[in-house]
């Protein structure tokens, strides 16, 4: 009977093939779970950090800004941040705000921005959010809601 010999050629193939199939998946795994970005840093003045998915990143001009995204400024510190549909936020020193939603879609008619503030100061300025659907815009503080009807208004969160 004669023997047969396993064929390296078809074993050569074989393994570059897995290889290459299980690189595709984990990098089409990480683009997937990429965030888009709604917005970036303009300016900071002292400290301020961003924080998104648990990693936080010194804040500074041109840092992207992303939904669930925490913008935290220090003590004697500002930063000034802008969004994709030109909605600028200026937050004065200790202030902490998340970014909860954000959408502009504005040809699809999806247009939400929703942010949580916990202490601190904040300066806002409209954009093409609130002009077009001023009931999508939203910022909550730990002891009310603010519904954006204006194109400016301040706010001031203090500690309890």
């Amino acid at each position: 009977m004669p023997s047969q010999t396993p064929r390296p050629a078809a074993r050569f193939f074989l393994v570059p093939a897995a290889a290459a199939f299980a690189l595709f998946s984990l990098t089409h795994s990480a683009v997937a779970q990429e965030k888009a970005t709604i917005g970036f840093v303009k300016n900071v003045k002292g400290t301020a950090t961003v924080t998104t998915d648990g990693q936080a990143v010194q804040a500074q001009p041109g840092t992207p800004l992303h939904q669930g995204s925490e913008l935290k400024t220090d003590a004697q510190s500002s930063m000034g941040v802008m969004f994709k549909d030109n909605t600028m936020m200026s937050f004065g020193p200790s202030t902490v705000l998340t970014v909860d939603n954000y959408l502009y879609e504005p040809s699809q008619g999806k247009l939400k921005l929703g942010a949580r503030m916990g202490k601190g100061t904040l300066n806002y300025v409209s954009g093409v959010i609130a002009k077009l659907q001023p009931e999508a815009v939203t910022i909550q503080t730990p002891t009310g809601m603010i519904g954006v009807r204006g194109t400016q208004f301040l706010l001031k969160v203090s500690e309890e």
